[in-house]
């Protein structure tokens, strides 16, 4: 199985190529994806809030930026680059919370990136980046207070969750404020497919960059997505032609 390895490289140099081709191809034509509800919800409460003058609070879940569940904070943190930049002109900058130290820099670091490209760098708040807990259910209590501090009037909850998930549904559902959410995490995928006024299934949190319109790569990495998919399909066909052939 030594091939392995170079066929894993051989994959990841056919996917780089092809995103920096679709990056320029879409400049020309861009690509049309399914209609998700949940992201013309959020593009409307993000519009209340800013006209309110009242916060967005974006979660970002617990995810080690060194594990597996980086991914979905990598996500997270795309959409959350997108829409501090819609809501930098409300009266109150939009603020973050996550379970873990790293992430929490990088959510104040992308926050205050957002803030300087739109011209509103003095909006910014070194607060609108907190580690709320380090651990599921201490995290989960410091999140429920931002939820419920009463200025809050959106949430968006991305990233790796475990059943915690529910209490911060919980909580804005008392609150009686917008509630978007995904994970990683099937357990908390159930929990807030109940829960949440708007919930994304599945890979649909990996695709809230493109939804947003966080950038190129994130709409040529949609398209990458569907072109593995068939590669997938086509290739357990093959083997399984092969096999009823005898080959195998």
């Amino acid at each position: 199985m030594t091939w392995l390895p170079l066929a894993g490289l051989v994959l990841v140099l056919i996917t780089g190529a092809l995103l920096v081709a679709l990056i320029f191809l879409q400049r020309k034509s861009p690509a049309r994806f399914r209609r998700i509800p949940a992201f013309d919800h959020l593009n409307r409460a993000i519009g209340l809030s800013v006209e309110d003058g009242t916060r967005l609070h974006f979660s970002l879940g617990r995810g080690d930026m060194l594990s597996v569940n980086g991914a979905a904070s990598l996500a997270a943190l795309a959409a959350l680059q997108r829409i501090a930049q819609q809501a930098a002109v409300s009266d109150k900058p939009s603020v973050s919370t996550s379970g873990d130290g790293v992430l929490a820099i990088l959510s104040r670091d992308t926050i205050e990136s957002a803030f300087q490209s739109v011209g509103a760098a003095e909006q910014y708040r070194p607060t609108s980046g907190q580690v709320s807990g380090l651990t599921p259910f201490s995290y989960a209590a410091g999140t429920i207070s931002v939820i419920r501090s009463g200025d809050v009037s959106a949430n968006v909850i991305l990233g790796h969750f475990g059943a915690e998930a529910a209490l911060l549904a919980d909580a804005a559902e008392r609150e009686n404020t917008f509630l978007l959410a995904a994970s990683d995490n099937l357990p908390a995928q159930s929990v807030l497919f109940a829960a949440a006024d708007q919930p994304l299934i599945g890979e649909e949190l990996y695709a809230a960059g493109a939804y947003v319109k966080a950038g190129g790569s994130h709409l040529a990495s949609l398209t990458i997505q569907d072109i593995l998919r068939w590669l997938i399909v086509l290739v357990l066909l093959g083997g399984m032609l092969l096999k009823l052939a005898g080959v195998l």
